[in-house]
């Protein structure tokens, strides 16, 4: 009997050296990301509820077996959303030819103003495939938080960092991170597409640099 059980564990202890060999021999032989903040053990994503531009629930089931490419930003943000979003309109064909399982997702920081309707109507604008959430402060700032990007209100009313703005104070903006998150099929955090900062330009992610990591971490996944 003892035989048995020794020639089981022997046999599981060759099957995970094996397997251990491939994994290493295959990061070896597969280029890795060049630009983009990858980690190797992705980070897990806190269970989160948001609500997508259709008005229906979007949480961590929603990332499941996708790609996502997450950005923070609002409507009434000037400058860095648009460019963004419309870089990743750019390239979204590209994105899919990579992996066809592939979403754009941008989260509002802007609850106040950006209304299911006006998400709709704005996401629609650049692609109508990307998809934009949005939740209260509550959920958004944990949420944030945990993929690794910032967000405060900057008013004549309230101090930087605060997530509160007075009831109707419309003067106020939102600053908030340029980054991109990489969230895996999986729907871990697999790497972090950061902006390049050019004096006197917006900031912005070169999309030849964000592709070629995009295919090489999609090929380390599989």
């Amino acid at each position: 009997m003892n035989k048995h059980i020794y020639s089981i564990i022997a046999l599981i202890s060759i099957c995970a050296g094996a397997a251990g060999f491939y994994l290493m021999n295959k990061t070896k032989q597969l280029p890795l990301p060049e630009y983009a903040l990858h980690y190797q053990q992705a980070r897990p994503i806190s269970p989160f509820t948001l609500t997508d531009e259709l008005g229906q629930p979007f949480n961590n089931e929603q990332l499941r077996d996708k790609w996502s490419l997450v950005f923070f930003g609002y409507t009434y943000c000037p400058d860095v959303c648009p460019t963004t979003l419309q870089n990743l309109n750019f390239i979204y064909e590209d994105l899919t030819n990579i992996a066809s399982n592939s979403q754009v997702l941008l989260v509002s920081v802007d609850p106040k103003r950006d209304s299911r309707e006006k998400l709709e109507q704005y996401i629609g604008y650049f692609n109508p495939n990307f998809k934009a959430l949005r939740a209260e402060h509550d959920v958004l700032f944990p949420f944030s938080r945990n993929l690794g990007l910032m967000y405060a209100i900057t008013s004549k009313e309230v101090s930087k960092g605060d997530v509160v703005v007075p009831a109707g104070d419309e003067n106020y903006w939102v600053d908030h991170s340029a980054s991109l998150v990489l969230i895996n099929p999986a729907g871990k955090i697999a790497a972090i597409f950061r902006p390049e900062q050019v004096v006197g330009e917006v900031p912005s992610i070169d999309n030849e640099k964000l592709l070629s990591d995009y295919q090489k971490i999609v090929a380390l996944y599989q």
